[in-house]
């Protein structure tokens, strides 16, 4: 199984939206600061929560899941998940 996933930065009023096959792993990744692969999480800190997340069966799937969600609808939908929580 593969993941798209929406992240936040509350102190930066950041998002990021990827995908990846662990995602416990890659969320972990992202707040490490020491990690040079994720240079966008980094410029902005540690602090980063996961907002939105979605279980898809195949990398594919995945991909053409967080090109939409990458889009100007995806990242309004992302907004209004955002809204909702508070």
């Amino acid at each position: 199984m593969f993941y798209v996933y929406a992240i936040y930065n509350n102190q930066h009023k950041k998002i990021y939206i990827g995908q990846t096959y662990d995602l416990e792993k890659r969320l972990s990744e992202h707040n490490d600061i020491n990690n040079l692969t994720h240079v966008y999480t980094k410029r902005y800190g540690s602090s980063w929560k996961l907002i939105y997340k979605e279980e898809l069966p195949t990398r594919t799937e995945a991909l053409k899941r967080e090109k939409q969600l990458k889009s100007y609808q995806g990242r309004q939908f992302i907004k209004r998940l955002l809204s909702s929580v508070g």
